[in-house]
């Protein structure tokens, strides 16, 4: 394995209600615990940072499985609901990913969408411990 590209990011103050900077200072945000899980929701928080990260990467994962399939993506979008669920145990995430292929039939989509998936890197990194469902409009 040849590592590409390495963060660091540190978290300081109170976790959830603190703040988080990378080592660059291209990230530099306060947290908040949302207002659904008892916080005031006055800032991001970290299922919304994850979101960001996984609409991304999976969306760059999408248009590079269409780039080697030679099929033209246009007005294609990918969003990422992340929960933040409690069982007995603790808590755990839940990911729903939609993506939204205009123009391809659905079979030709469902085909992309499902190979972006084993690729992703994020949800290479979560398989087997992150429940992810897989939606996709064409």
């Amino acid at each position: 394995m040849k590592t590409l590209y390495t963060t660091e990011v540190t978290s300081s103050g109170d976790g959830r209600n603190g703040k988080v900077r990378s080592s660059d200072g291209l990230l530099d945000t306060a947290l908040a615990l949302p207002k659904e899980a008892g916080g005031s929701g006055a800032a991001t928080n970290p299922e919304q940072l994850f979101g960001a990260g996984y609409a991304a990467c999976f969306h760059s994962a999408l248009r590079l499985v269409a780039r080697e399939r030679k099929v033209k993506l246009s007005g294609d979008t990918v969003v990422a609901r992340v929960s933040l669920a409690q069982d007995e145990a603790g808590f755990l995430l839940d990911v729903e990913l939609t993506a939204s292929l205009p123009g391809l039939s659905r079979e030709d989509a469902e085909s992309l969408a499902s190979d972006a998936h084993g690729r992703c890197p994020y949800s290479r990194a979560i398989r087997g411990n992150v429940d992810v469902t897989l939606h996709v409009s064409a």
